[in-house]
Parts: C-alpha cells; structure tokens; sequence
C-alpha cells in the first residue's frame, strides 16, 4: 500500500514514514503544505492520506476537500493534536476516512491505516 505523508513538520513525517515502512507501507511521497500536497496526490495518486489539520499555507480541511473533489474514493486520515475536535469531525463530513490524534500510539496509528484500507 503507497502513502503520501502531509505535515508541515519535518520531524512528524520521517516519524510517520519510519512507522509505515516498520509496517509493510511504502511511502511515496512527502510535502509539507496543503497545497503541495494535493498536487503530489493528484501526481502520485497514492492509496492514503496522512494529512496535518494545522498547516501554514493550506491547512488540512481545504487540501482534503481539494483531494476529495479530484477523487470522491480519496482515503484521506486526518492528524490532529488534542483539541482539535470540531475540526476532526469537519473534516470527517468533508470525506475523511479517519483521524489519529498526536501524540499517538503506534498500533493505534497501524489499526487506523488499516481500518481505512478496508
């Protein structure tokens, strides 16, 4: 299964990448803003999504309804810090298949991926 890993932390994707990777997962591409992001999933047309909800120039909930209106099938799993609540299930009734909250734990993270794969 590909991945594409959206976060504007440097530090979030390599921990994320190395999880997927310890898991079977190829990572196959990276960006660092929302916008970047959709043009690399319209490029690579990865399996899933990791995608930060806080980013700078284009935050998560408007790269992920840019991704679902290129692809309403997009498997897209938001990344949120506590308290970000509102804007989870904002982005879930936008078409996101799921969401991990960070800090996470990472057969949570693993059972997330899977579960949407599904």
């Amino acid at each position: 299964m590909t991945v594409l890993i959206i976060d504007d932390s440097r530090f979030m994707r390599l921990m994320l990448k190395n999880i997927l990777v310890r898991h079977g997962f190829e990572v196959i591409g990276e960006a660092n803003d929302g916008g970047i992001g959709v043009e690399k999933y319209i490029e690579l047309k990865p399996d899933i999504v990791t995608m930060d909800v806080t980013m700078k120039k284009m935050n998560g909930l408007d790269a992920l309804k840019q991704i679902i209106s290129h692809n309403s099938d997009a498997r897209v799993l938001m990344v949120s810090s506590m308290g970000q609540e509102i804007i989870v299930r904002d982005a879930i009734i936008a078409g996101a298949k799921g969401f991990i909250v960070k800090p996470f734990d990472e057969a949570l993270l693993i059972s997330t991926f899977r579960k949407a794969l599904n």
